[in-house]
């Protein structure tokens, strides 16, 4: 567990060494070719990725480009690889071919964000709950007053009722995972990545946390990639939603979500929601075979 807390905060700091080169030009090692491959707007760029699980292809020469600024929901089959694609994309998974991009630089140039689905293995059971949240910003080199400055405006934004001297062990699921994704957002992140975030909770934390990861967006404009299980969490939080095809993976297809923000309760109900809720369902279903 511990080996794998500390690869969670080094996702989370991401890279510390940030390449001084400018957004869009390619990373010193790079090929002319590598800063050609995605289209204005593009924030993540996946060319010819490959991945195989004991002989067997997962991923077989994929390409995916993500917009900036953006939600994006990743929805499909069990078994397609949902959690799989962005523990590649966010470096957690080893890929057997393939190159990633953010920007045009590498991951170690990018200041990464990761929540975790299974929080009891994210946070730190030695430190305080409070302590979780300082620890990347410690390991970024802040001192001690900037760290409470920017962790108190972050608790203030989202005015979650939680004792924060308590450590992991004395909070319920839901409250560790509360903490696992403020800890994700405390040190601004460029892209987050979230994993089925909001599982651990029960349905009224759920649709709070959702009203606070929307507010959070709408704050930032960080790029973030959610996998959900949840079709109308899919649709309901989404810019875009990523529809994956049963392996070997493929695209079945993006489909935008021209919805304006914030969204509510209301939004579900809305006639546009519906319809592309249904889209999503009638592809889900061909590609699940239902």
């Amino acid at each position: 567990m511990i080996a794998r807390t500390r690869a969670a905060m080094r996702l989370v700091t991401g890279g510390a060494a940030a390449s001084a080169a400018a957004p869009g030009s390619p990373p010193a090692d790079q090929s002319e070719k590598s800063y050609r491959w995605f289209p204005p707007g593009t924030h993540i760029t996946v060319r010819g990725l490959s991945k195989q699980f004991q002989g067997s292809p997962l991923y077989q020469d994929f390409d995916l480009d993500l917009p900036r600024g953006k939600v994006v929901s990743v929805f499909g089959p069990n078994g397609c690889g949902k959690s799989t694609i962005i523990n590649m994309i966010a470096g957690l998974i080893p890929v057997d071919k393939g190159d990633i991009l953010f920007d045009g630089k590498t991951i170690d140039e990018t200041r990464i964000g990761y929540v975790f689905q299974n929080y009891r293995e994210a946070l730190f059971p030695w430190l305080r709950a409070i302590d979780n949240i300082h620890y990347p910003l410690k390991l970024m080199g802040l001192g001690r007053r900037e760290r409470e400055e920017k962790v108190q405006k972050l608790l203030s934004r989202f005015q979650v009722k939680i004792d924060f001297n308590r450590y992991p062990y004395e909070l319920s699921g839901g409250q560790q995972q509360t903490v696992s994704i403020l800890r994700s957002l405390v040190m601004e992140p460029e892209v987050l990545f979230l994993d089925e975030p909001f599982s651990a909770l029960d349905y009224e934390m759920t649709l709070f946390m959702r009203d606070q990861m929307q507010k959070a967006f709408m704050e930032t404009n960080t790029t973030m990639v959610i996998v959900s299980h949840d079709l109308e969490e899919a649709v309901y939080l989404a810019d875009y939603v990523l529809l994956l095809t049963r392996r070997p993976t493929k695209i079945a297809d993006l489909v935008e979500v021209p919805l304006p923000r914030p969204r509510s309760a209301e939004t579900l109900s809305d006639p546009k929601f519906v319809e592309i809720k249904s889209h999503c369902l009638d592809i889900f279903r061909r590609e699940a075979r239902l």
